[in-house]
């Protein structure tokens, strides 16, 4: 008579050594697909956060466009650096209501845009301001034309828009043959529209943008940035352009 014997059988070294291998295969790869998962949501989230800040920017900068009424005294000054920062002046229809009861008389102000760098947090942040001059204070610089005057920085000017690399403000007029063309000050008519590029830095490109060099360009930030040419293939950047309608028809055609 023979007897069964159940043999019991254990792993092997190689066994356990293949099973800890494909354990941390799993481990790297959910890691991986973790931080992939991150960084797509820290992207995704630059992203919204700079189109808030266009959507902003261009919603305040129609509105003042589309009520303006050309003046010889407007400023148009185009920036030529890699990063353009230009500067714009011109005169607007403001609600009353914007302008505060102490300086109201009128509609008639003055708006000013440019780029400025501001310390936030211990770091420069290049932003978009925006200057507005009460009715009050536009007539009288216009009755002693001393327009430029209400151009000019002040303390009072506040922030549209944070992390603005570049701000183009071209206004252009078409040509006899229906082109759209660079407007020029000896120009007799007023501009048409106002063609509008705004270059964003995201989020995580900004906090790395320390001074007022690196928003620039220089050193270490160049290979950041890229060339300005490029700025649509570079991920860390938002560029939006559009044309804005300057002023209203029957105040364009009047003037001042």
């Amino acid at each position: 008579m023979t007897t069964n014997r159940n043999s019991q059988h254990g792993f092997t070294l190689v066994e356990m050594l293949l099973a800890m291998t494909l354990g941390l295969l799993v481990l790297v790869l959910a890691l991986a697909m973790l931080g992939h998962t991150r960084d797509a949501s820290a992207h995704l989230n630059g992203s919204i956060a700079a189109e808030r800040e266009a959507r902003a920017v261009l919603t305040q900068l129609t509105a003042d466009l589309h009520s303006a009424s050309f003046h010889q005294g407007s400023v148009f000054e185009q920036s030529h650096a890699a990063w353009p920062g230009d500067r714009i002046g011109f005169f607007s229809l403001q609600d009353p209501d914007a302008q505060g009861p102490a300086g109201s008389i009128g509609d008639l102000c003055a708006i000013h845009y440019y780029l400025k760098d501001l310390r936030i947090s211990g770091k420069t942040v290049r932003c978009l301001m925006r200057g507005s001059r009460c009715s009050s204070d536009t007539f009288q610089a216009l009755r002693r034309n001393h327009a430029p005057a209400l151009f000019t920085r002040s303390q009072i000017d506040e922030p549209v828009a944070f992390g603005i690399l570049a701000f183009e403000a071209r206004p252009q007029i078409r040509n006899p043959t229906g082109q759209w063309q660079a407007w020029q000050p000896t120009m007799a008519l007023a501009p048409a529209v106002i063609a509008v590029r705004l270059v964003i830095a995201r989020r995580e490109l900004a906090a790395k943008l320390t001074d007022a060099n690196s928003w620039d360009g220089c050193g270490s930030a160049a290979g950041l940035l890229g060339e300005a040419a490029k700025a649509t293939a570079n991920r860390h950047l938002e560029v939006y352009s559009t044309m804005i309608r300057f002023g209203h028809p029957a105040l364009t055609e009047r003037g001042l």
